[in-house]
């Protein structure tokens, strides 16, 4: 079953907008959790514009809770050093690396393994000696899985953006067949795969009929938007059917 990981960075950019302590990230995640996710993402960024170092904090003591001992916790971001300085204090059960600038508004790209596979193999062993799996962000291409086994990684994660813009235009064919291809490649790699931006309940019950080997989805935007409309744990609750559908 393909787990649904929630992403709070749009409940942590609603509460940053005023100096209050609502709307509450750890209440949510119990939402979230309670509703039906098996994951909770956040993506810390250095400028701290949604998600605080603070909030990583109160999160693992919450899903540290015995309870929740079958809940995922995913931190996303880029291997700088304070990053990964959070990440091993925190010890998540998944660090997923993406090569965003620091003022990047969001992730657009996946990585680079010709320019900056050797960082990754260093960082990728640093995090491993935490006890915590890696992923990498990687674009919707094959080829990048030769680049991923290089690195040592646990899985990839499948940048979606470019399947939901063509999933959106009735022309997601050869993007399907593409991951496809990459989550075989990467199966005879021995690596796990996972997929995240842009996933909607338009376009994730497509992707993942298509391609069943996905592991783990992270959804934030979409879900929050549609929470928006129906309520949040409503929201979680259609994401959760849409993958069980699939």
């Amino acid at each position: 079953m393909t787990v649904l990981s929630v992403n709070l960075n749009k409940v942590a950019l609603l509460r940053n907008q005023r100096d209050l302590p609502y709307p509450s990230v750890t209440g949510f995640a119990e939402i979230a959790i309670a509703a039906g996710a098996g994951g909770i993402t956040v993506h810390p960024r250095p400028d701290e514009r949604h998600i605080r170092a603070q909030d990583v904090d109160d999160l693992a003591d919450l899903l540290s809770r015995p309870n929740y001992a079958d809940i995922e916790f995913n931190i996303e971001g880029y291997p700088e050093e304070r990053f990964l300085t959070l990440c091993e204090r925190v010890r998540p059960d998944q660090v997923t690396l993406v090569p965003d600038a620091p003022d990047q508004r969001t992730s657009d790209h996946g990585w680079d393994f010709a320019a900056d596979g050797a960082m990754l193999r260093e960082v990728i062993a640093r995090l491993a000696a935490t006890g915590s799996r890696v992923a990498l962000f990687v674009d919707p291409d094959p080829a990048v899985i030769a680049g991923a086994a290089a690195s040592g990684t646990d899985r990839v994660e499948i940048y979606t953006e470019p399947y939901a813009t063509a999933h959106a235009a009735g022309a997601a064919g050869p993007l399907l067949t593409d991951m496809a291809a990459l989550a075989t490649a990467a199966q005879a790699a021995h690596i796990g795969v996972n997929a995240g931006h842009d996933l909607s309940l338009d376009n994730l019950a497509d992707l993942v009929g298509t391609v069943p080997a996905i592991l783990e989805v992270s959804i934030g935007h979409a879900l929050t938007a549609d929470a928006l409309k129906m309520g949040f744990a409503a929201a979680v609750t259609a994401y959760r059917a849409a993958l069980d559908g699939a």
